[in-house]
């Protein structure tokens, strides 16, 4: 028999005081159960004893809660955020790479493939975007500090603009302040 802790949404249960009722929803420590009497949806613990399982209902997939939901969010929003979109590479650059060359002759030059140098580019700006995003939607900032914090992104913007020589499309380009 399934105990009263076990039961999914659908079930039904005899309740001493509140009469005949059924699981809407629950989470890892209570259900939410309408009662047919009343007419009233009332938050009970899932370790209370006092119920009477008339109808059992076995969940078909295991229960999520709002922890596991949040935790599934915050992992999708840190793999999206780690992969940019897909950005074309300008035509003269594909194949290309970037050289660093040291003023002391004693030291080695680096060599950068030109796609992984504009992969780096294009991260940079999407965490860009995420946070210009963040700091619209934060809750605590007020308009006055949202302004000030966009002029530091919107002058970040600006000096990228040095780069805007590889992307293949004007619309993927970083985009200063205009004065």
């Amino acid at each position: 028999m399934t105990s009263a802790s076990e039961l999914a949404p659908g079930s039904k249960l005899v309740h001493p005081k509140f009469g005949t009722g059924m699981i809407l929803s629950l989470d890892d420590t209570y259900y939410k159960i309408y009662f047919y009497a009343s007419e009233q949806v009332k938050t009970l613990a899932r370790d209370y004893e006092g119920f009477t399982v008339e109808e059992a209902k076995a969940p078909d997939f295991p229960m999520l809660t709002m922890k596991d939901v949040e935790k599934a969010i915050r992992e999708a929003l840190i793999q999206t955020t780690e992969r940019a979109p897909i950005v074309p590479l300008g035509g003269k650059w594909i194949g290309g790479k970037v050289v660093f060359e040291p003023n002391d002759e004693n030291l080695q030059s680096k060599e950068i493939p030109m796609a992984t140098f504009f992969h780096k580019i294009v991260m940079v700006r999407e965490k860009l975007r995420v946070l210009e995003q963040n700091i619209n939607n934060h809750p605590k900032l007020d308009d006055e500090d949202r302004v000030h914090l966009q002029q530091y992104i919107t002058r970040i913007y600006g000096s990228l603009t040095t780069f805007n020589v590889l992307f293949a499309y004007k619309e993927d380009q970083f985009k200063g302040s205009r004065a």
